[in-house]
């Protein structure tokens, strides 16, 4: 518990530094970036990254206030909402990910021998589906 805690401090602390956005605010502009037009069902992204709707509406409308992201009534179902990348959203990420990409790499990868990564890997995988069977969210549809 206590990596999980500092890898994610961290990141926020050299994302915030560095490019002024939150881990929680990276996190939702690279789930949009899964999909080819950076859109999503608001309920879609909930389950891709994990999330309550309730704490993702309220992030998305600070978001949506600094022009990373737009939301509107999905074009296929009216009831629900999607939310999409801004032109301001990829800049930002375009930005923040060199950075993001080269931090994650020194503090994390970078501190285990080449023959530990892959096990890490099949370790963490195992770990993910575990909390996908024992959890209360579903699969995500970009992981399968």
């Amino acid at each position: 518990m206590k990596v999980l805690l500092r890898v994610r401090h961290e990141m926020n602390r050299q994302l915030r530094t560095a490019s002024g956005i939150s881990m929680a605010d990276y996190d939702v502009l690279v789930a949009l970036t899964s999909e080819g037009d950076g859109r999503l069902r608001v309920g879609d992204l909930a389950v891709r990254i994990g999330w309550e709707r309730s704490r993702l509406s309220h992030h998305l409308a600070r978001m949506r206030a600094r022009g990373l992201v737009a939301t509107d009534r999905s074009e296929d179902d009216h009831r629900g909402s999607e939310v999409a990348l801004t032109a301001e959203g990829r800049r930002v990420l375009a930005e923040a990910t060199p950075g993001h990409v080269a931090f994650v790499r020194a503090a994390v990868l970078d501190a285990l021998p080449r023959e530990d990564l892959g096990r890490l890997h099949d370790a963490l995988d195992r770990v993910y589906d575990s909390l996908i069977e024992h959890g209360s969210l579903p699969r995500p549809s970009d992981h399968p």
